[in-house]
């Protein structure tokens, strides 16, 4: 058959949009081959493919529920902010410019080119692309630059199912207001409602559904429950709304959510099998077993906020009481300085001093090419001693040049080190926990160090999540219709 296309798109941002497109990936492609697309993606959550291309997270994961292999054309453009109303421009998976908010849409025209080439060698490899917008979909004021949701709609045609949150409450005025402000050639492509994250009995929303369906003339396709997604949050969005509290009984890692935090989903894979405080930079963290410092996209901005909370003498003041993990440029704040090169004018600051090394950031060391790599374990120190010369996999993304002491142990190749107590670690290497053999030899130190019988918990696989997440969306919503809208669109 010709390439069919379906469009995505919701009333507000964090309404489930990209895991309504996860769900639809994996059911339809157990009778067709499926490719996610997102034209654009904001998000500090991005992915390294083994060829060092970088995308969006949240379109690996459509891809991995569709059973292929990400690519760039899945997601074109993203944009990585990094402070002060600038972000990194990515474009088809490679460092394009780094742009302020305004300036990025003066290469609109260029823009949309790559969205067709894009969509162009989906549709070699595809006999279905469904396609996600961002945010809400009727922001009036950026319709004529708003490649993403109207301007895929105008460019594909494409039948469009729109996602109203209802947890936030007003669900049906979104859908209602959202449908009557498009555009008129993109509002008669509406094809149909669902309504997200409902909690309790659908029967009491009956009459509500009866009268939208009444008022809009467009079917609602389903009610999908609230319920908890055994996969990697894709955007900060549903991050920053993370937190638990302490708990005697268990290990407490706590995480501490840095300005601009980035590539969040390297720690998610211990939330299964610990209990991951995420603290905010002027809570308490004292009740920790383990401390990890993660990426961030503005790594100066970073530093000075946790010195104007405090949070960075509370980090200093566990050293020799627990762990201290820092990954990305969370690894270089634990050094002695940051040296930032990138402005206008050289600028130094005092890091945390928890590792004798230096950092600097210079404009052509933040463009370096990321990664994919295979390293072996120096197993030096009471937590990584058991997997001595073992190997692990992850990624590297070029930000600053570390220089290491002679004092400190390379663990992980030559940006990866810990101090003589091996117990102060740091990282250049994301997706170091989705290691079964570090995240292992971690927690049974940790248990050890507080008399807890450890528990091998096994960890919930990509593909269990994914089923789980297309049953319920099965059974929940009328599959029969969505493909009948599918099949009688001519989007081509």
């Amino acid at each position: 058959m010709k390439t069919k296309r379906l469009l995505v798109l919701g009333t507000t941002s964090d309404a489930g949009k990209s895991s309504v497109v996860a769900a639809l990936c994996r059911i339809f492609s157990k009778k067709w081959s499926v490719s996610p697309f997102k034209a654009q993606n904001m998000s500090l959550n991005s992915w390294i493919s083994p060829e060092g291309k970088e995308i969006s997270f949240a379109q690996v994961i459509q891809a991995w529920a569709a059973g292929v292999d990400p690519i760039p054309e899945m997601n074109p453009v993203l944009l990585k902010p990094t402070g002060d109303r600038k972000s990194q421009v990515i474009m088809l998976g490679e460092h394009f410019a780094n742009k302020e908010a305004g300036n990025y849409y003066d290469s609109i025209n260029e823009v949309n080119e790559i969205l067709k080439r894009s969509l162009e060698k989906l549709e070699e490899m595809s006999d279905l692309i469904i396609m996600e917008g961002a945010g809400g979909a009727a922001e009036i004021n950026l319709y004529d630059r708003d490649i993403v949701n109207i301007g895929t709609a105008k460019l594909t045609n494409a039948p469009i199912i729109l996602v109203g949150d209802i947890e936030r409450g007003g669900v049906f005025a979104s859908l209602y207001g959202t449908v009557m402000l498009l555009p008129d050639d993109v509002r008669k492509n509406v094809k149909g409602f669902v309504i997200n994250k409902f909690r309790g009995d659908p029967k009491i929303l009956e009459n509500g559904l009866e009268m939208i369906e009444e008022i809009t003339g467009i079917p609602v396709l389903g009610v999908i429950p609230y319920f908890k997604i055994k996969l990697p949050d894709e955007d900060s969005m549903s991050f920053k709304n993370k937190t638990k509290k302490y708990e005697a009984d268990k290990i407490n890692i706590t995480v501490i959510k840095l300005p601009k935090i980035s590539h969040f989903t390297d720690f998610e894979v211990l939330e299964q099998t610990a209990n991951v405080v995420y603290a905010s930079i002027d809570e308490k963290i004292e009740k920790s077993d383990l401390i990890i410092i993660p990426a961030t996209s503005a790594p100066v901005d970073a530093l000075k906020a946790i010195y104007k909370t405090g949070m960075a003498k509370q980090i200093k003041d566990m050293k020799g009481i627990c762990p201290i993990i820092g990954i990305g440029e969370g690894f270089h704040l634990m050094g002695e300085k940051i040296t930032n090169e990138t402005g206008t004018k050289k600028e130094e600051y005092d890091g945390l001093g928890l590792l004798n090394l230096n950092t600097v950031y210079s404009k052509d060391e933040y463009v370096q090419k990321p990664t994919r790599v295979k390293l072996n374990v120096k197993g030096f120190g009471p937590i990584l001693k058991n997997i001595d010369g073992e190997q692990i996999e992850g990624f590297k993304v070029g930000t600053g040049s570390v220089k290491i002491s002679n004092d400190l142990v390379k663990i992980f190749g030559e940006d990866s080190c810990c101090d003589p107590s091996g117990l102060i670690i740091g990282t250049s290497i994301h997706e170091l926990f989705n290691n079964k053999n570090v995240r292992t030899s971690l927690l049974k130190y940790l248990c050890d160090n507080k008399n807890i019988m450890y528990d091998e918990k096994e960890i919930i696989t990509k593909d269990e999540a994914f089923d789980e997440l297309a049953e319920i969306f099965e059974k929940n919503a009328n599959m029969e219709l969505i493909e009948k809208i599918i099949m009688e669109s001519d989007n081509n």
